[in-house]
């Protein structure tokens, strides 16, 4: 893994502020040995739950997109390993892996490339590197039966992470073929056609690849939907969604209602759960909204997908605490700290 940096003990608690009569998340969480054998030793761990970061904004500035989407992994990380470990969650089950270090990639595009298109392009070629490296790691995570957690980056992961956890149940027999279903709470799509890889159309990709199953997408902004897609979407009986302006401005279902949709429509087989926070309204991302869904109600989605669907894994993406701009929110990782801690203690329900 050239750009994988595993995390030893020493890293985690020099993140974790320790305090007498206290007991944070850092001091709780498993991690690789030194020396340990990897995947052998991921195999033989008893952690349910694999957390990992991708801080990049690869994907992001290939859609034109505002960068600073890599800030989001480290402002997580300070928020839950400062966390109580209790009776509500202790932290025991889960194994915090590390994060994926691309900055010697981005050092060569940012100067090398003479202009803005010039770096569009250099970003979407790059995430072959992103796409083959992520998959590679997420593939071993599944095979070996954990759930995967993880943090980025831009949505355009989403496709890498499909592809390795559909390999990964179906090497360990899981699912009988390399395919799974995913539910997006999203203000888009997407499912942009596949004119290169970016953020905004992983999910187009996972599909003509062949590994994504069924698909559906829960809080779509209708102004944000482009017309071909629109009709592609109503044109493929694998993919359904309920927009943000049927649930809270015609209210033709409460939120709750168009979550157990999804989870309907998605229940023959293992589902994947997407979160891109430009969905939650004034959360800084690329795209931030100020027409969006409250944290109350992203978090009750967490929980409620993982009391009614198969779940596969969680990906939580696109949020920044700084973007290119100079835009600031340092809140961002302490609400993807919320959502993680909910989906994990639903899923640890005896």
């Amino acid at each position: 893994m050239k750009h994988f940096k595993f995390y030893s003990k020493a890293d985690i608690l020099s993140l974790t502020r320790v305090r007498r009569f206290e007991t944070r998340m850092g001091e709780r969480l498993q991690y690789l040995k030194p020396d340990a054998e990897w995947p052998e030793v991921l195999q033989e761990s008893d952690a349910k739950f694999v957390v990992l970061g991708i801080p990049e904004d690869f994907g992001v500035k290939a859609n034109y997109g505002t960068g600073g989407t890599e800030t989001a992994w480290l402002s997580f990380l300070n928020a839950f390993l400062n966390t109580q470990s209790n009776d509500f969650f202790t932290g025991e089950n889960v194994l915090l892996l590390g994060h994926f270090d691309f900055g010697d990639v981005k050092f060569l595009i940012e100067n090398n490339a003479y202009n803005a298109e010039e770096k569009i392009n250099a970003y979407r070629h790059a995430l072959n590197i992103v796409d083959e490296e992520v998959e590679d790691i997420i593939k071993v995570i599944a095979s070996a039966n954990k759930i995967p957690i993880i943090i980025g980056g831009g949505h355009n992961n989403a496709y890498p992470i499909i592809k390795g956890v559909a390999k990964g149940l179906h090497k360990a027999e899981v699912i009988p073929l390399s395919q799974i279903n995913c539910i997006n709470l999203d203000a888009h799509t997407d499912y942009n056609v596949a004119d290169g890889r970016h953020s905004g159309n992983a999910f187009r990709y996972a599909e003509e690849d062949g590994y994504l199953g069924k698909y559906c997408m829960i809080g779509l902004h209708e102004s944000y939907i482009a017309q071909n897609n629109l009709m592609d979407m109503h044109n493929n009986p694998f993919i359904d969604y309920i927009s943000y302006e049927e649930i809270f401005i015609h209210e033709r279902k409460n939120f709750i209602q168009a979550v157990a949709h999804a989870t309907g429509f998605t229940e023959d087989s293992y589902t994947g759960v997407e979160i891109d926070l430009d969905c939650i309204e004034n959360t800084l991302s690329s795209a931030i909204t100020p027409s969006g869904i409250t944290p109350l109600l992203a978090r009750k989605y967490v929980t409620f997908i993982a009391q009614d669907a198969k779940v596969a894994y969680l990906h939580i993406c696109e949020g920044a605490t700084q973007l290119a701009d100079g835009r600031k929110n340092e809140t961002t990782g302490k609400l993807i700290s919320y959502l993680v801690s909910d989906f994990i203690k639903e899923l640890s329900q005896d």
